[in-house]
């Protein structure tokens, strides 16, 4: 029974058949419009679980429209959800205040709950569609040689090359991230969201970064759901370094960084052999290396990367929330969210991501492109 009410695809009827029952009691609908009313929120139902499964769809132009009305459709709904929610509240309240007066209220707060939450859909899809923000941090790093004071990294994350997100948005990517000259660049997890086949052609703008120590990526949850040993080999074949559970030693103005990188800490359920383990990644480092960064995909990692003695981990994963509200609710799964955290000695800095996953919605929840500085702590 529980399996069955946390269900995703038990949620997606769910929730159209309580914003129906909530708004469209509101309106004053004929027999016609009322039965017009119930089709649309049928044909959410079956559109929005087909827009996450077009995968199996031979055509891909097909599939790629699908998975556009689809997703639109499921931000919209999400959307739409909490603000009948918020509306039922307001409602009772003014009923607790105004008495039968509140009755009033109803048709005009349904037509604005359906205003409000196009317009915030329709502004949460230019924000998506946009390319992402550059975001310039400091971290400070305990006894940081002053050789490595202002060592760069520009960080991508959770890309989502996939039905929505096409080869013209990586290129954008890569042109901002080249621009930055960054002394290396982190790809932290979730680039794809799609086979090798698939997306290929979609990627390969990904092989032009560059970067003075080169580009490095660790997987995320979405390439063991898209074939990870296929895309470790392609992404391998453009040039970006692979990192699981491993690290490498990288040699700057004759100082020493550490830098290494773990496999999701979902990795084992696909292949035990990829068990996420930040304290094997650092096995054989120098032990006077002026820097010891992690890339690893989720925040959860940050525990074992603290007891393992690193200085820094670059996260990404929770898309910030990605859009309002759900930005309000990420961090009852992770950690941190996003920006820069301190756990002990270690710092934790989590992207928003550079694409987004599903909906193509980012409203209150920009993108990001991270350009970040090691400085010395102050003492």
């Amino acid at each position: 029974m529980r399996r069955i009410l946390l269900s995703p695809a038990w949620l997606m009827f769910a929730l159209p058949g309580y914003i129906g029952w909530r708004l469209l009691s509101a309106f004053d609908l004929s027999p016609w419009g009322m039965v017009a009313s119930v089709a649309v929120l049928i044909a959410v139902c079956v559109i929005v679980p087909m827009s996450v499964r077009t995968r199996a769809i031979r055509d891909r132009a097909l599939a790629d429209r699908l998975a556009w009305v689809g997703l639109t459709a499921m931000g919209f709904f999400s959307s739409l959800f909490v603000m009948t929610v918020l509306r039922d509240i307001l409602l009772l309240i003014v009923a607790l205040v105004a008495g039968s007066r509140a009755d009033a209220w109803t048709t005009p707060s349904a037509i604005a709950t359906l205003l409000i939450t196009a317009l915030v859909t329709a502004i949460g899809m230019v924000i998506a569609r946009q390319r992402p923000r550059i975001v310039k941090i400091d971290i400070p790093v305990a006894n940081l040689p002053e050789s490595l004071r202002g060592f760069s990294i520009a960080q991508i994350s959770d890309v989502h090359v996939g039905p929505t997100i096409k080869r013209p948005f990586v290129e954008s990517v890569v042109r901002r991230v080249n621009a930055l000259r960054a002394d290396m660049v982190a790809v932290t997890g979730d680039l794809v969201d799609g086979s090798v086949p698939q997306l290929a052609a979609h990627t390969a703008p990904l092989g032009g970064l560059t970067a003075r120590h080169g580009t490095f990526f660790v997987t995320g949850n979405h390439e063991y759901y898209s074939g990870e040993r296929a895309w470790t080999h392609e992404l391998r074949r453009l040039g970006l370094r692979v990192l699981k559970n491993e690290h490498v030693v990288l040699q700057h103005n004759g100082s020493a960084i550490v830098l290494a990188g773990v496999t999701d800490v979902s990795a084992h359920h696909f292949d035990p052999a990829q068990q996420s383990d930040p304290a094997a990644a650092l096995n054989g480092a120098p032990a006077g290396a002026g820097a010891r960064i992690l890339l690893a995909h989720q925040p959860s990692s940050a525990e074992a990367a603290a007891n393992a003695g690193f200085d820094l981990q670059l996260s990404g994963h929770t898309h910030g929330g990605q859009f309002w509200p759900w930005n309000l609710f990420v961090h009852l799964f992770q950690p941190f969210t996003s920006g820069l955290h301190r756990l002990r000695n270690l710092w934790v800095y989590v992207s928003r991501g550079t694409g987004y996953w599903g909906p193509p919605n980012r409203f209150g929840v920009p993108s990001e492109i991270t350009h970040i500085r090691l400085v010395p702590a102050a003492p």
